[in-house]
């Protein structure tokens, strides 16, 4: 049984947006795929007030750039880079090639190649409402994400990828120092003051003066996911669908209420707890309201937890297991006596971040495992951004027995003419009579 102390109050949403999202894209991407470089500056004209002579920045630009940045950052973004790069080459290499001989002189091989070019967007994250045209169309956020440009760029780049072009837009009108800086120590080998719509279509399209991509990375906001949307398949991959991000917190009797309230931050974004204790929760929520009171963004967060924060009582650390499964979230923090209990008791989440001493945060900035992760519910399929998302596994195949190959010539023509495959047949029937002399009518 679940108590709920308190529940989403979609009431206090507002309206919902009468905006078309995929219709105006759908015009955007169309336009630049007739239009190219024309198409791109006059949308970022548009919606950044932003028309330099090339989108693209120099490398003399770039040292300037990054010479304005306060050495402090500089280390704090080295820091986290290393520790990103750290665990992303650990992925790499638990993935392996191999080969294998499955019958005498038949021998079956996989091989792990990055893919060839890929496009990461590092978007300015915006605390403000995603469902307004004004809010979620236009490109430029307040915030600059430096740490996007190690889960996308760097992680790229610890794949093998030989060439990654990086774009992020304008943040009012202003080229954002810090995460140039941090985009270039993650390894870009072209740098774009570019955002929107507009970059994502020119990177996955391709224009006289961007070379088409074939993987976009990155997170930004409704147009630019609708934009991945849109181009996925038939122009790029991509990492994920993105929606807003998402934390849940399963916490016990133990658990401190006014850590469990510190770490339910999110803007525009769901946040729930689940608990055992109805005193845990209900002093959460307390503690909650007091440190809404001095946080700098209240007006913002305040209205994300009165939308969409929930408290909820279950009876026992299973039943909190189960129902956080259910939720399948981005972000998902343990805070009980035993937190690593988690590990094999849930299935469905983005990220698990066991403990008080470790919590949403780190993983977001600067501990070393990806951000990118998935929301919605996409946890019950996938995994979030890592290295082997940048990696295509193929395989290969070579038969040297002559015996095998007309054994597995006469298995390959009665297996396809199972399924009325003559022209498959054939190829099968040709090995089986040149390697083990059968009489094949139709030769």
């Amino acid at each position: 049984m679940v108590l709920k102390l308190k529940q989403q109050n979609p009431s206090g949403a507002g309206p919902a947006s009468t905006v078309d999202t995929p219709t105006i894209v759908r015009g955007v991407i169309d336009d630049i795929r007739t239009n190219g470089d024309q198409a791109v500056r006059a949308y970022s004209e548009k919606f950044d007030k932003w028309s330099p002579a090339s989108f693209k920045l120099s490398q003399d630009q770039i040292e300037q750039i990054i010479s304005t940045v306060p050495q402090q950052i500089i280390d704090d973004i080295k820091q986290a880079q290393e520790n990103v790069r750290k665990f992303a080459l650990a992925q790499k290499a638990s993935i392996r090639d191999f080969e294998m001989e499955i019958r005498p002189g038949v021998h079956l091989g996989q091989k792990n190649i990055p893919i060839n070019s890929v496009g990461a967007y590092v978007f300015p994250y915006n605390h403000c409402d995603t469902r307004s045209l004004e809010s979620s169309y236009i490109p430029g956020g307040r915030y600059p994400l430096l740490a996007s440009s190690h889960m996308t760029i760097l992680t790229a780049k610890c794949a093998g990828v030989p060439h990654v072009t990086a774009c992020t837009p304008p943040i009012a009108g202003t080229i954002p120092a810090n995460t140039v800086a941090a985009m270039h120590y993650a390894g870009a080998d072209e740098i774009y003051i570019l955002g929107g719509v507009q970059a994502v279509a020119a990177m996955a399209i391709g224009t006289e003066s961007m070379k088409k991509v074939n993987f976009i990375a990155g997170p930004g906001n409704a147009f630019v996911a609708e934009a991945k949307r849109q181009l996925f398949g038939e122009e790029i991959g991509i990492d994920l669908p993105a929606g807003p991000t998402e934390i849940l917190i399963v916490a016990d009797k133990h658990a401190d209420p006014f850590t469990i309230a510190t770490d339910l931050h999110g803007y525009d974004s769901p946040a729930v707890l689940i608990t055992t204790s109805e005193s845990v929760g209900q002093q959460t929520i307390d503690e909650v309201v007091r440190l809404l009171k001095i946080l700098p963004t209240a007006d913002v967060a305040g209205v994300s937890w009165d939308r969409l924060g929930e408290v909820l009582v279950v009876g026992d650390l299973d039943e909190a297991y189960a129902l956080a499964d259910e939720y399948a979230f981005e972000h998902v923090q343990i805070l009980t006596q035993r937190p690593r209990e988690a590990l094999d008791k849930m299935r469905n989440y983005g990220a698990l971040f066991l403990g008080e001493k470790t919590c949403v945060s780190y993983g977001d900035k600067c501990i070393g495992t990806n951000h990118v992760l998935p929301t919605r519910g996409a946890a019950r399929y996938t995994g979030g951004l890592w290295v082997g998302k940048y990696l295509k596994t193929v395989t290969y195949q070579e038969v040297h027995s002559a015996q095998e190959s007309g054994e597995l010539g006469r298995l390959c023509g009665r297996a396809a003419r199972a399924e009325n495959f003559e022209g498959h047949a054939r190829s099968g029937d040709a090995r089986a009579q040149r390697y083990l002399g059968d009489a094949i009518p139709w030769i």
